[in-house]
């Protein structure tokens, strides 16, 4: 589906690549663009900004709340009518422990917003999209949801999660016939900040680039969409590789096993703020 001439609704649109997406929308001539996120004042200053752009509203949401997203939906359809395009961005990582570190709030929180956020969003515009017979649906969910590394087990397991659900809801849509799309796109690092100290063999991915790459996957319907494309064969190589042999060529050799073993993330405060990518 063209970003031109439609409406577009990004989560997590105040920093990252959702307020990249959210402007690069804007310069691509959509109808407006609608951001959603938790910080009222990364809102405002949001929409001043990117307010020369072209149409832009803003609206609270916490993600993790089903009442605080209906209110966001009502509030997004009384002031900018119908969504055609959601792209669900908004993520946190919460630490980088290993599992038997964590606590049952890091569980729920970070499932809550990665997780179960995604699907309170989708479940209110799929309706929508189906009744009219138009609409499309990115989840910008994570290279973690095909590979697991220590001290990212929440995060991979939400991430897995998000994968599996947009796959099954995709699914679902086109045994129906049905005329809206699904993608899911799937990045390796972002340069945003959210994975501040990271030390990576891997290229890191620049934020215009997984941006701009995301925004054209949504534009040719594109289903799946790994980011570089070499993560579209990890699961090959596993399969592959004998499990030890992998562990040791991309867990040791590589470093993926230890890249969280200096990460920092984003200085802030975690219980006011949604971390985006």
């Amino acid at each position: 589906m063209k970003i031109q001439g439609n409406t577009v609704l990004i989560t997590g649109a105040c920093s990252g690549i959702g307020k990249i997406m959210a402007r690069r929308s804007l310069e691509k001539g959509a109808s407006q663009v609608v951001i959603w996120d938790i910080n009222e004042a990364a809102i405002a200053a949001t929409v001043e900004e990117l307010s020369p752009l072209g149409k832009v509203c803003g609206f609270r949401a916490d993600i993790s709340d089903p009442d605080s997203v209906e209110a966001a939906y009502q509030a997004t359809k009384a002031a900018a009518g119908e969504v055609d395009i959601l792209i669900n961005n908004a993520g946190i990582i919460t630490n980088n422990l290993t599992f038997a570190e964590q606590t049952d709030r890091d569980i729920t929180r970070t499932i809550d917003i990665n997780t179960k956020g995604a699907m309170y969003v989708a479940l209110r515009y799929i309706k929508d999209m189906k009744a009219r017979g138009r609409g499309h649906i990115c989840n910008v969910t994570s290279s973690a949801g095909m590979l697991a590394l220590p001290k990212m087990a929440l995060y991979t397991a939400s991430k897995w999660a998000s994968i599996g659900w947009s796959e099954s809801v995709r699914i679902e849509l086109t045994r129906e016939k049905s005329p809206v799309k699904i993608t899911t796109i799937a990045p390796y690092f972002i340069n945003t900040g959210m994975f501040n100290g990271i030390r990576s063999f891997f290229k890191i991915q620049e934020p215009e680039t997984v941006a701009r790459k995301t925004l054209r996957a949504i534009e040719i319907d594109k289903w799946y969409k790994g980011i570089p494309f070499s993560e579209h064969f990890i699961r090959l190589m596993q399969g592959i590789f004998p499990q030890r042999l992998f562990d040791f060529v991309f867990g040791d050799v590589c470093g993926l096993y230890t890249v969280m073993n200096h990460f920092t993330g984003r200085q802030e405060h975690h219980d006011t703020t949604h971390t985006t990518r």
